[in-house]
């Protein structure tokens, strides 16, 4: 993101992004939510960042967008301008642009009931004490199925009710939630819904487990994006924690010597 927005900027898009993200439930379940999966962390892997980055242009920037994030800036992933122009902007853009789309906000409103999130710094703002926020994006992507009584057609395990189908289902293919009534334990005369597992009902494109490590791709690209820096940030880190181990064993050495007198 660019360093010269206010923090107050970036801290006002995370809370409206996770508001909005939220939002678009229609009441979770919490007896049949999954705990989170944890998202093997690639922010480190330029591979992993470009294969991200392509699938966010293609399947998550035609509604969502990402206004505090530069095209630019890719080229901190080992893209080259060229690279970037060619697969990875198609509506004319420039180079020093944001990510933004053309879908207006009074379209989004109209189409799908409400305006989708920036997803900037999403992945910052979905932290909580039950994982990282790319362990939450990591397990939403991973728990979209088919369901006939949503307007989509779709609904999510981690999120139940989402406004949002899913939008790489070719890719991952068509599955059903297999559910069991049973007695709710707070309320005896309730029932509740506990997840069983899924079961596959079209195949995709891809096999399951490389669809995950697209994902896993994907999560890594929001991952980096939340922070452009923080591979330079840790790398400077470990220096500085170097060299404070090299100044105290010298510091501890000249104290020896100082000292080694005095009785």
């Amino acid at each position: 993101m660019p360093l010269d927005l206010p923090v107050r900027a970036l801290l006002r898009a995370a809370l409206l992004s996770l508001c909005c993200l939220l939002g678009l439930a229609g009441g979770a379940r919490a007896e049949t939510a999954p705990r989170l999966m944890h998202a093997p962390y690639r922010v480190g892997d330029m591979r992993a960042l470009q294969s991200g980055a392509r699938l966010f242009v293609n399947y998550c920037l035609n509604c969502h967008s990402a206004q505090f994030m530069r095209y630019e800036r890719l080229r901190s992933i080992g893209l080259s301008a060229a690279q970037i122009q060619a697969n990875l902007m198609f509506t004319g853009q420039r180079l020093g642009e944001t990510m933004t789309v053309a879908l207006t906000p009074e379209q989004a409103q109209d189409w799908f009931g409400a305006v989708p999130p920036d997803l900037s710094v999403i992945e910052r703002a979905l932290g909580s004490e039950q994982g990282s926020g790319a362990d939450f994006l990591y397990t939403y992507l991973l728990s979209f199925y088919r369901d006939a009584a949503r307007p989509t057609g779709w609904n999510n395990l981690l999120v139940p009710g989402v406004a949002m189908p899913n939008p790489l289902w070719r890719l991952q293919g068509e599955r059903a939630a297999r559910m069991r009534l049973e007695a709710d334990p707070a309320d005896p005369a309730a029932k509740r819904e506990v997840f069983l597992g899924y079961r596959q009902l079209h195949p995709g494109v891809l096999p399951q487990t490389r669809y995950d490590s697209q994902i896993a791709d994907l999560v890594a690209f929001m991952q980096w994006m939340a922070e452009p820096a923080q591979i330079e940030r840790k790398r400077i880190g470990v220096v500085v924690l170097l060299f404070l181990a090299v100044f105290t064993f010298i510091t501890w050495r000249l104290k020896t010597e100082y000292w080694k007198d005095v009785k």
